[in-house]
């Protein structure tokens, strides 16, 4: 590799210098030409589609061969399409691609087999086992990496839980991170060595090796890999502690397992883009990558799981280096409110073709993530912390149930969207060609058979036409103010919710992490960026938009590849607390020197020279008994400890006194800066020269409608100083800049766009407003709330999850939030876990109800409520406490926010309130019916410790076992109900709260409608009459009629007929019955509607006194939130033969003892339906929480996870099998309490229409002499070392008659 001086300018050797992002739809091409040229530029910049298939193989290629054909000078050299390009003239490339991000969502990488321990070969196809979308009954998942498993037959365990005598029976080794472990069995090299050989002959070339604990003791892991390297013909063999060694066994072997597969492709792709050139390339060309780290890697150095952000990342480097500190440059408004030694930081709004990229920076250092999921796959790797949005330039237009709906699906680089002249669909970016806002004759003609035509106007506009005539034959909407609309307010409208989406992730990656984004400036980039970013820096209330002059190609820009760092990480895992003050220890010391050497050496190897070389050491902190870990660097101002606390109060808004700081991993970053551009030259005010002389004109559509004499300017045209005024439009080489009403761009001595943001003319006084009854319905603003409800009730499960103290809030996400009406009535919740859909309405109500009573205080700003009693309050069961805060504006009480959370301990008579046996709700622990947790402000510790205690006071009940967990939660629940309170104040002022609380009911009555379709469509294709019967495993039946009106949609679900209450725990009160109802409902609308109390408007619900789902008020429920809703939900579905049952269970397991409890529900069989089979291993239907990793859980309780793995063949057979269940063998390092709460082990999950049952589960006892002990569903007792529990989980249905010819 050329030495870091040349690669990094290349100024001198006379050479054409090439920066690449090649993107999903465009591949952005930048060139500095050689310094000896005479005349004309000395950079350009081109544009081409990604895929052409007809016109060229390769897209980067294809760019550079362009560039060289029309800017070289040389006689001898020939550039013709069809031939190998010559290098000679060629000085570097750097590229940004996502080829790696393709392989991996259309899983087309190298055949590829996972290697790890016996009894965890499904691990990754489990993962966390949560489903990715709670209202798709198909359950769907993406597809494995792997095409086969090898189990191995080694086991190391960690010595610190194992009992004496097995420390005396196994050979002790000290592992990495200084902990001693137990290798209970070495691995069998003659068996692997047969396994692999069968691997390799049934085509395997990749593999990855990721074994239990290998982060810790990895030997077993390289005795594996030295076999496969002897064996040979594997293309690439990755070890998960080598790839990443950190703990997480599915994290680490998904990032593992990426590396194997997406390598080779990444090798492959290099191969082939050689073979574009002459055989001089490698040896003549400075050819570097940029990683998803933000740091650039030689050719040869570039693993698949370091690419999967590579493009994106190139455009985070290049707005950090060339837009950050541009506020502090000019003497415009600031409005970060601080001095000038602190820049304003910036969000990067990187929009494409096909998604929206945003990130932050503040000047510190690159916010990194060290774990994200890309496609369904974890990859456990350093990471700039982009998020994602699917929403582009080639996002797709729609126009259903009256809402205008903008992607997720994408028209991608072809056909792409109809301007684009290939017979494609309606996108974002007709929107702005039909408005005139991107001006076909600036925009490259590349369109077309001959690749020589522009954008086609016409074409988009006749397909809004289109969409309006569709829309009027069917009926349109009865409601809406705007039907029909024309092309340009239909056209508008789309962008306007298209901004509205992507303004989304920007709230989310400001407001979850504690900052203010009104103190941000917005870097905008990407071919499409500059034509919305205006507008949503309005939405989003930001006062700077900053925008590049090449910002369309920004991340393949030289100022994003070529000013990248060139870096190189190690890491290795430990154990250790962090000293007292926050010294590191003798082995700390040693090991982060060791890593800086080998982090330096690998650079010095690259051809850097060693005091070019800036060292970043970190430690990877978090509190004893919490699984938050954050990435803290060493600061020359701060100590470790210090630092880390900041960080952890400003995200989770808190510390925790008291407890040790333990390391979990030690990293160093070795980086070769890249050059940083100086900062423009303020401009002051004389240097200001007014407006320009407009270069053309055009008709463009803004928010106040048409403008006939609309200025354009080409940018190159355009002086430092000068100011130009919206509306209008700045034409770029690679994109267009449109400056919106009330905006003004200042072009920067740089020549980029310094653009301060007007108010948006949109906010409204009261006064102004109409009356609520006057607002109408208009399909843009009714998609815009949905958005903005959504994403506040994501915004307050977002701080309830920051601020939580459990585990089971904070990292198995066993909470709802949700907005409620004035009334109570639900208006959206986030999709959390389906069981607390339509309960927490209930209780919201009788709040309401309860303190506005004759006689009761009522309710004033600064209280907050909480409340859990199933049968009198709207409770789900006793462990879900709901905190309800009134929102009160100008004095009055015009909405309520609500977050119900799952406690791990209330008290009861069993460790964890979820007891198996409890046959009075008495015994399930605490009751609360109303109570005022905070009262003028102020928190109630006191008083809602005394009612946690109470239970105590029962004979063979405690209270509360973990009462600071219970008060940590409740102010945590506390927190995100006043983030849901601030957003939606700002809403109002925004708005004006007639138009919000008038679209709170647009937003019903649309959910509503479309559920009443979808019951008349039922009646119309089926019956009016829908009936459905099923069991407990006790024989408590579940009966349900359903009888619909044809003609307006309303139904009655009637439960007549179901059992009287029971004596045990699994009754279910009324408000969990809505629940379930309410989430199929849901589903078998089977589109993206709103949740809300609309969608049990067409219901009327018959549920008998004292039977199992309305019993008495002192009836024992803890079950029945978590085993007779998913029955409820299986009984609504057979009405309606929608599909198979799932395993209809949550399979509740506890286990601890006096020092500790664990509780977790294990996933099973989902059903099939009449197209698509049942998804194994996966959460169904009523809950969706996570289950615990097998490493961190070996490692923070003293159990061994034997074996967690599907239950091959428990689906139930058909023409679409149901989804198998799974095995989770635990056995206990130390005598535990151990306790199991499960349905479907007498009655097996229905099949449908011909399909089979699904097996029913087992819950095993298997004795240390190996002897086996059915346990039944319900059982709760003492299990000692070398016992084991062994659960089996139900499978799912199948649905459809087995084929012929199958056996």
């Amino acid at each position: 590799m050329a030495s870091s001086s040349s690669d990094n300018n290349g100024d001198d050797d006379n050479k054409f210098h090439f920066a690449i992002d090649r993107g999903g739809t465009f591949t952005d091409v930048y060139c500095r030409l050689p310094r000896n040229r005479t005349g004309g530029p000395t950079e350009v910049v081109r544009k081409l589609l990604s895929e052409d298939p007809t016109h060229y193989p390769d897209a980067p290629t294809e760019g550079i061969r362009r560039v060289l054909e029309e800017f070289s000078t040389t006689k001898t050299a020939s550039y013709a399409r069809g031939h190998p390009v010559s290098t000679h003239e060629i000085g570097s490339i750097r590229m940004g691609t996502t080829v790696a991000t393709n392989a991996l969502l259309e899983r087309n990488g190298e055949p590829m087999a996972l290697i790890t321990t016996r009894g965890l070969g499904d691990a990754l196809q489990i993962g966390n086992q949560a489903r990715p979308d709670i209202f798709d009954l198909t359950c769907a998942k993406p597809g494995l990496l792997h095409q086969r498993v090898v189990e191995v037959e080694e086991r190391i365990v960690l010595a610190q839980y194992a009992p004496e005598e097995w420390k005396g029976q196994y050979p002790r080794a000290t592992g990495i991170t200084g902990e001693e472990v137990l290798i209970c069995q070495p691995p069998n090299l003659e068996q692997v060595k047969t396994d692999l050989q069968q691997l390799k002959e049934a085509g395997i070339t990749a593999l990855a090796i990721c074994l239990l604990h290998a982060y810790v003791y990895p030997q077993h892991e390289l005795a594996i890999g030295q076999v496969a390297e002897e064996i040979g013909g594997f293309t690439q063999i990755s070890l998960s502690h080598q790839v990443m060694p950190m703990v997480k066994l599915v994290s680490r072997g998904h990032t593992c397992s990426a590396a194997a597969y997406l390598t080779p492709k990444i090798s492959a792709y290099l191969a082939s883009f050689v073979k574009g050139f002459d055989d001089q390339l490698l040896s003549n060309v400075s050819l570097t990558f940029m990683k998803s780290d933000g740091g650039l890697a030689p050719f040869n150095d570039f693993g698949g799981h370091q690419a999967i952000l590579s493009g994106p990342a190139g455009g985070v480097v290049g707005y950090a280096k060339t837009l950050f500190n541009l506020d502090n440059s000019n003497d415009n408004v600031n409005n970060n409110d601080s001095s000038p030694s602190a820049p304003m930081p910036i969000i990067g709004f990187d929009m494409g073709g096909t998604s929206t990229d945003v990130s932050r920076y503040d000047g510190t250092s690159w916010e990194l993530v060290m774990e994200t999921v890309t496609a369904g796959i974890a990859i456990q790797a350093p990471q700039l912390d982009i998020h994602t949005v699917a929403a582009g330039g080639g996002s797709r237009l729609f126009w259903e149930r009256d809402m205008l709906v903008v992607g997720p699906e994408s028209a991608r680089a072809y056909p792409g969207p109809v301007a684009y002249r290939n017979n494609g669909y309606l996108a974002v970016t007709d929107a702005n060609v039909a408005l005139g806002r991107v001006i076909p004759k600036y925009f490259p003609s590349i369109f077309g058979p001959n690749e020589d035509e522009p954008l086609n106007v016409d074409g988009a506009r006749a397909a809004f036409e289109d969409m309006i005539t569709k829309q009027q034959q069917e009926g349109g909407s009865k409601t809406s103010s705007s039907s029909p609309r024309s092309i340009e307010s239909l056209a508008y409208g789309f962008l306007q919710v298209a901004n509205e989406a992507m303004c989304r992730p920007i709230r989310n990656l400001t407001q979850m992490k504690g900052y203010d984004i009104k103190k941000h400036g917005l870097a905008c980039f990407g071919g499409a960026g500059p034509q919305h970013a205006c507008a949503m820096a309005q939405r989003l209330g930001m006062r700077k938009v900053f925008v590049h002059r090449y910002s369309g190609i920004l991340s393949a820009l030289w100022t994003g590849l070529a000013l990248a760092d060139a870096n190189r990480e190690a890491q290795e895992p430990t154990a250790e607390i962090l000293n007292s003050d926050s010294s590191l220890s003798q082995h700390g010391t040693k090991r982060l020197q060791y890593l800086q050497e080998h982090a330096t050496n690998a650079l010095v190897q690259q051809g850097y020279k060693p005091e070019e070389i800036k060292v970043e050491r970190f430690l990877n902190l978090r509190y004893d008994g919490t699984d938050t870990a954050i990435m803290i660097m060493e600061s020359p101002t701060s100590t470790f400890e210090k630092s880390f606390e900041a960080v952890y109060q400003r995200e989770f808004g808190f510390t925790l006194r008291g407890r040790d700081v333990r390391i979990d991993d030690y990293r160093v970053r070795a980086l070769v800066p890249g050059p940083t551009p100086p900062v423009p030259k303020a401009l002051s005010k004389k240097d200001r020269i007014g407006a320009p002389i407009p270069d053309d004109t055009t008709r463009a559509y803004f928010e106040d409608g048409w403008h006939e004499d609309v200025p354009v300017y080409k940018v190159e045209n355009l002086l430092p100083g000068h100011m130009v005024t919206g509306p209008s439009i700045i034409v770029q080489p690679i994109s267009t800049v449109v400056i919106e009403l009330n905006c003004e761009a200042l072009i920067n001595a740089n020549g980029d766009l310094d653009i301060t943001v007007g108010i948006d003319k949109r906010k409204v006084s009261e006064e102004d407003e109409e009356d609520t009854t006057q607002i109408q319905q208009d399909p843009v603003q009714l998609s815009i709330f949905a958005h903005r409800f959504m994403g506040i009730a994501e915004q307050m499960g977002r701080t309830l999850q920051r601020t939580a103290i459990s585990v089971n809030m904070k990292e198995r996400l066993d909470f709802s939030c949700a907005l409620f009406t004035k009334g109570g009535c639900l208006v959206a919740n986030a999709p959390h876990i389906p069981v607390h859909l339509g309960a927490m309405e209930r209780a919201v109500r009788y709040q309401v109800e309860y303190w506005n009573s004759e006689g009761r205080e009522g309710l004033r700003d600064g209280d907050v409520l909480v409340s859990n009693h199933p049968q009198l309050a709207g409770g789900s069961h006793l462990p879900d406490i709901t905190v309800i805060t009134p929102v009160f504006y100008k004095g009055e009480i015009i909405f309520f926010v609500a977050s119900r959370g799952h406690h791990a301990d209330i008290g009861g008579i069993a460790p964890g309130s979820m007891p198996p046996h409890s046959s009075k709700l008495e015994e399930e622990g605490a009751m609360i019916v109303a109570f005022k947790l905070v009262r003028n402000g102020v928190f109630q510790e006191e008083g809602i410790t005394e009612v946690l205690k109470a239970p105590g006071t029962i004979p063979g009940s405690s209270g509360t076992r973990n009462l600071r967990d219970n008060l940590s939660d409740l102010r945590a629940q506390v927190a995100a109900n006043n983030a849901g309170i601030k957003l939606l104040q700002e809403l109002a002022d925004e708005y004006g709260l007639h138009h919000v609380q008038a679209y709170m009911n647009f937003i019903q009555q649309n959910a509503e409608t479309s559920v009443r379709n979808m019951l008349k469509d039922f009646a119309k294709k089926h019956s009016k009459r829908a009936h459905a019967v099923d069991y407990m495993d006790d024989g408590s039946k579940i009966e349900l009629a359903i009888d619909i009106d044809e003609e307006t949609g309303s139904a009655k679900f009637d439960f007549t007929g179901t059992g009287p209450q029971v004596l045990g725990n699994h009754n279910a009160p009324p408000a969990v019955t809505y629940s379930a109802v309410i989430y199929s409902l849901r589903c078998l609308v089977a589109q993206d509607i709103p949740l809300n109390q609309g969608c049990l408007a067409p219901i009327e619900f018959v549920i008998p006194e004292y039977t199992l789902l309305n019993p008495s008020n002192d009836a024992a429920v803890v079950g029945g939130n978590v085993l007779t809703s998913q029955r409820v939900v299986d009984v609504v579905l057979k009405a309606f033969q929608a599909c198979a049952a799932s395993q209809g269970c949550m399979n509740n397991l506890t286990f601890g003892d006096s020092e500790f409890g664990y509780y977790e529900t294990i996933a099973g069989g989902a059903g099939a339906g009449p197209n698509w089979d049942g998804t194994p291993g996966i959460h169904t239907h009523c809950t969706n929480t996570r289950i615990t990793d097998p490493e961190i859980l070996e490692r923070r309780y003293p159990v061994l996870l034997r074996e967690f793995s599907i239950r091959k063949g428990s689906g139930g057979k058909g023409e679409h099998p149901g989804g198998d269940g799974v095995v989770r063998e635990l056995e206990p390092l130390r005598t535990l309490t151990m306790s199991i709460l499960s349905e479907r082990r007498t009655l097996h999950p229905y099949g449908m229409n011909g399909g089979e049952e699904g097996s029913t589960g087992r819950n095993l006892l298997i004795r240390k002499n190996g002897i086996v002990v059915n346990m039944g569903g319900r059982c709760s007792g003492s299990m000692n070392v070398g016992e084991r529990l062994r659960v089996e989980t139900p499978g799912g249905g199948g649905y459809g008659p087995i084929p012929a010819t199958s056996s």
